[in-house]
């Protein structure tokens, strides 16, 4: 017998309790048959208004998180599938790929997970020169640009938005959106990637894709098509850009 609705898979997406973007794009997201159950990493929303409080920020989360995913395993999930983003490029790309280790080890659950996620997209669409937008702290995207570099990739220019808390990145507007892809696109550019799973940018990338006519990749779509396709899944899943569309 298989779970009633999740009869193909469960996936326990762990997310920070500030963030209110993560599960309304990875609903939009979901095919029949799979269904996504999330655990809220419990942390306040404090203000961020320096390189010091973004660093206390991801110390908090790093602190909260086990608690979280011990949680979501009640349900018996097929896989874990992270719905934060900061901490999986933090110190660099052996780092993350420890993190990544450290939850498969921990849970005996295959893991999906931000930086790995970009990474692989950026790879499929053979992108070498990118351009990203973050909502970060310059200590955040020190980290961002760090992952990025030591996976390969060039960072052709990257705009960090310093939002002032958690909860206020999900207020971040389209239209500011738009203008920091804008930004951070040039005709050297292969690709642009945003991250930050508390920005709704989704749906925003797509449209940008259109524009630009070059690959605009949304950290939330990254993580879900990675979650699916690796899962086996080839669902294609429209109004979200050629990611889930075509690949």
């Amino acid at each position: 017998m298989s779970d009633s609705l999740g009869y193909r898979a469960k996936f326990g997406v762990l997310i920070p309790s500030t963030n209110t973007s993560v599960e309304p794009e990875f609903a939009d997201m979901r095919p029949v048959g799979v269904t996504n159950h999330t655990s809220r990493i419990v942390i306040p929303d404090i203000p961020l208004k320096s390189n010091e409080d973004f660093d206390k920020l991801i110390a908090l989360i790093d602190a909260a998180q086990m608690a979280a995913v011990d949680s979501i395993m009640s349900c018996r999930p097929d896989r874990l599938v992270l719905g934060i983003s900061a901490e999986t490029f933090w110190n660099g790309l052996q780092a993350s790929r420890d993190l990544r280790k450290l939850l498969e080890t921990h849970t005996k659950l295959p893991v999906s997970m931000g930086a790995d996620s970009c990474e692989e997209v950026l790879k499929l669409f053979n992108a070498k020169r990118i351009g990203v937008v973050t909502p970060y702290w310059p200590v955040g995207d020190k980290n961002v640009r760090r992952f990025f570099e030591e996976s390969g990739f060039v960072v052709a220019k990257l705009i960090g938005l310093s939002c002032e808390s958690p909860v206020l990145i999900a207020h971040v507007t389209e239209e500011r959106l738009h203008d920091a892809i804008r930004e951070v696109n040039g005709p050297d550019v292969d690709a642009i990637v945003q991250v930050g799973t508390n920005l709704a940018c989704a749906r925003v990338a797509a449209a940008a894709e259109r524009y630009l006519k070059k690959p605009v990749i949304a950290i939330n779509t990254a993580i879900y098509w990675h979650a699916l396709r690796h899962h086996g899944f080839n669902d294609k899943i429209g109004g979200f850009g050629s990611l889930l569309e075509h690949h």
